[in-house]
């Protein structure tokens, strides 16, 4: 492909890229009027320097015959939506964008974390129960300042890097050794940590029962995904066969999903009324109660630690505010934003930050997280949950 071309086909990656983030589907004039209306007519946004350094790179590039014109492109794009200085905003390349989808689809290969960021570096929102990052004493919150990754002659560090490239560096084949450089607050030095991926199969609701008599549905949520409705239908068939005097609902290490499956599971406890609200560029919308709840008038605690993040504050809030219920455990994650997902021509997608949520009362808790009613740290040198066992006695109180 000569340069000519390939300048042509950016424009036209450019174009779409930003008649997806404003959500319309345009005609090619159309196109070219909401440019120049976003761009303005004073030419103050010149790409002719852009063009210079491509024209450059392929005179005079030691190896510009090995110069790969699509990852250009797709670098071109990626650094777009990096110059926003939202880590929540990225593009997605295709194999990116399908990992993406695993993620919420429940099984891919990897090491069990979720990701987000802690003041704009790379962290580990939640590890996953019985997987390998857990089990190495990863921890939500900790900090991934490195990635390392011999076999595929990776050694990176992560400042400024973005969660879609975090993922496809991370993940990889069952059976294979990635080494992250983590930096747990208090220990004072960052460390490597050996790390073994494996296949990752997650499940979005498990129901268990605990306590006296086992009268108390410990329902944990792990996730707000493709299954996790029909899995929630499935446990509250299963708690109401039982028999039971309320309910702990754990969002610990749950770190969102599909902000509709908070909604749709709020909606099993909350018997009307606003559940979230939305702020975005237009004003804000308000999210109510959309369905008919099995369990209203169920007591209710609900548990949560510093993994707890986006769809999980989301049901936590809104079940605190709406019935006044307790939250036990650590304080929550923080993160207050929405993404959109957005598919791309050529099976690339674009997540790009649409709004603020906010709690039923208005609150928006970015960056703050929800703080426990009851604070219980959990004692991660024994084998008994405190935080769990906290709930169970605070729900006999409700």
């Amino acid at each position: 492909m000569n340069l000519k071309k390939v300048r042509g086909v950016l424009l036209i990656i450019l174009f779409g890229l930003v008649t997806s983030v404003v959500g319309f589907k345009l005609g090619e004039r159309q196109s070219e009027v909401r440019w120049r209306r976003i761009m303005g007519d004073s030419g103050e946004v010149d790409l002719s320097l852009m063009w210079e350094v491509w024209s450059r790179l392929d005179k005079s590039y030691l190896h510009s015959d090995e110069i790969e014109k699509k990852k250009m492109v797709l670098g071109a794009i990626s650094g777009s939506t990096a110059a926003l200085d939202d880590p929540y905003t990225s593009f997605l390349a295709p194999e990116e964008n399908d990992r993406s989808k695993e993620d919420l689809s429940g099984e891919f290969s990897g090491i069990g974390v979720q990701l987000g960021y802690v003041d704009n570096t790379l962290a580990v929102m939640a590890p996953l129960a019985d997987h390998p990052a857990i089990k190495a004493g990863v921890m939500a919150g900790d900090l991934i300042l490195g990635i390392k990754d011999e076999a595929a002659e990776v050694d990176v560090d992560t400042n400024g890097m973005s969660l879609s490239e975090a993922v496809n560096l991370i993940r990889g084949e069952v059976g294979t050794e990635v080494i992250l450089t983590i930096y747990h607050e208090g220990d004072g030095a960052s460390k490597e940590v050996s790390l073994i991926r494996d296949v990752i199969e997650i499940s979005s609701v498990e129901v268990e029962f605990v306590g006296e008599g086992n009268r108390v549905a410990w329902m944990r949520v792990y996730k707000f995904g493709e299954k996790t409705l029909p899995e929630w239908n499935d446990a509250v068939d299963e708690i109401l066969s039982h028999g039971v005097d309320g309910v702990v609902v754990d969002f610990r290490n749950n770190p969102g999903g599909y902000l509709q499956r908070a909604i749709d599971l709020a909606s099993e406890f909350i018997p009307s009324g606003v559940i979230v609200q939305q702020r975005g560029k237009l004003g804000v919308d308000e999210f109510s109660v959309n369905r008919r709840g099995r369990l209203i008038g169920v007591p209710v605690v609900g548990l949560i630690n510093r993994g707890s993040a986006s769809a999980s504050e989301i049901m936590a809030g809104a079940l605190r505010e709406r019935l006044e219920i307790s939250l036990v455990g650590e304080n929550s994650f923080g993160k207050g934003t929405v993404q959109e997902a957005q598919e791309l021509p050529g099976g690339g997608g674009l997540h790009v930050t649409i709004a603020e949520w906010l709690l039923p009362s208005g609150k928006n808790i970015h960056g703050d997280g929800l703080a426990p009613d009851v604070e219980v740290k959990d004692d991660l040198s024994t084998e008994e949950d405190e935080q769990l066992l906290k709930a169970i006695e605070v729900l006999d109180y409700e």
